[in-house]
């Protein structure tokens, strides 16, 4: 096997650019989130403002089960914009929080950036799922609402 000794320039440029991608992949997953959030919380909203109605039972059912939904999504778009401050991890500010100036200052000896980018993009993956899970329950739920909107034909 041939391996390939990579400039220490383009090794720099890669990793700066590596770490400002997974940076902008989170702020897209807390964009989307928050957009989504907006919207389950709208759709609630106007749920909740027919829930007092009488409506048949086969409507009921099915409303409530997408307001389940619904809910279930809010909670992994909660989970997506919730900070995680562990610091368990040494490439990180909840870790730097942690220690006094002299342990920063022996903490930037070396180039962390690879760690950082190992951490961050955890990060960003943990908050993908959460989102890609919350979008399938969303569908889940407009899916209920249509069959609820049925059983109004009904």
């Amino acid at each position: 096997m041939t391996t390939v000794t990579v400039p220490a320039s383009t090794v720099d440029k890669n990793l700066d650019t590596a770490s400002a991608s997974v940076v902008s992949e989170i702020g897209r997953t807390d964009g989307k989130a928050s957009l989504l959030l907006a919207f389950h919380g709208a759709v609630i909203a106007g749920l909740a403002s027919v829930a007092d109605k009488d409506l048949p039972t086969a409507t009921k059912v099915f409303g409530a089960l997408a307001v389940l939904a619904l809910g279930a999504a809010a909670v992994l778009l909660l989970l997506v914009v919730r900070p995680c401050l562990r610091g368990d991890d040494q490439a990180s500010f909840p870790h730097w929080a942690r220690l006094d100036e002299d342990e920063i200052r022996a903490c930037m000896d070396g180039d962390s950036r690879a760690a950082r980018i190992r951490v961050l993009s955890a990060l960003a993956v943990r908050k993908f799922i959460h989102l890609r899970r919350a979008v399938d329950l969303s569908l889940a739920a407009l899916a209920l609402l249509t069959l609820a909107a049925a059983g109004l034909a009904l």
